[in-house]
């Protein structure tokens, strides 16, 4: 009987350790999350400075986070961490190419590769929304620029052609990303025409007020 009992000791042991990292991580998770979408709220606010603030901080959850669950692969692979991951991998990555600064890389945010596919995908969504804010204010060579960016970035995942098994339901995401792009594209070719009508419009105008 002692001899079970000692067993059991141990296993509750084990499970209490894995119980406090667990609870740990999901509150960890939850603040990356948030940190992560008040980063890109800042970007679309180009409040960059606050949106630097933001990512600082998540940057020290995925270091604490790593660092807390080395043991415990399981949990470091779970839904809810690697959901986490992803978001950061994103906010970098539209905190990034919105400022024109040069794409991370996952070995630079410390991620695993399918992780940061995820987020290279759905980084796609935010530059469309930027894109469309440039469009309103007048600023089409930025749009054309991200547009650029959205179509290279569909080009990569359009390659990574592997079982979801390997890519975390990759495929998914590139399909939705082939449709946010196609639909970008489409709004700034009606804008440009938009654009130069208003010119030609303006050029006949002026041309009127000459010969009067």
């Amino acid at each position: 009987m002692q001899h079970i009992d000692e067993i059991a000791d141990r296993i509750r042991k084990s499970f209490d350790l894995r119980t406090a990292a667990r609870d740990r991580a999901l509150a960890q998770t939850r603040l990356l999350t948030r940190h992560c979408a008040n980063a890109i709220r800042a970007v679309h606010r180009e409040e960059y400075e606050l949106a630097d603030e933001h990512l600082s901080q998540a940057r020290e959850l995925v270091r604490s986070l790593q660092s807390d669950l080395a043991h415990y692969a399981d949990l470091y692979h779970s839904g809810y961490t690697q959901d986490a991951l992803k978001e950061f991998a994103e906010a970098s990555i539209v905190y990034a190419l919105v400022q024109d600064f040069p794409l991370p890389s996952p070995e630079t945010l410390s991620l695993e590769h399918a992780t940061y596919l995820q987020g290279l995908a759905e980084a796609v969504g935010e530059l469309r929304r930027r894109c469309l804010d440039l469009l309103r204010l007048g600023h089409s060579q930025d749009a054309e620029r991200l547009l650029s960016w959205m179509d290279d970035i569909y080009t990569v995942l359009v390659t990574m052609d592997y079982p979801d098994a390997i890519t975390g339901g990759l495929r998914r995401l590139t399909d939705i990303a082939r449709g946010v792009t196609e639909r970008t594209r489409g709004d700034m070719t009606i804008s440009r025409r938009q654009e130069q009508l208003e010119r030609s419009l303006q050029r006949l105008e002026d041309k009127l007020v000459d010969n009067h």
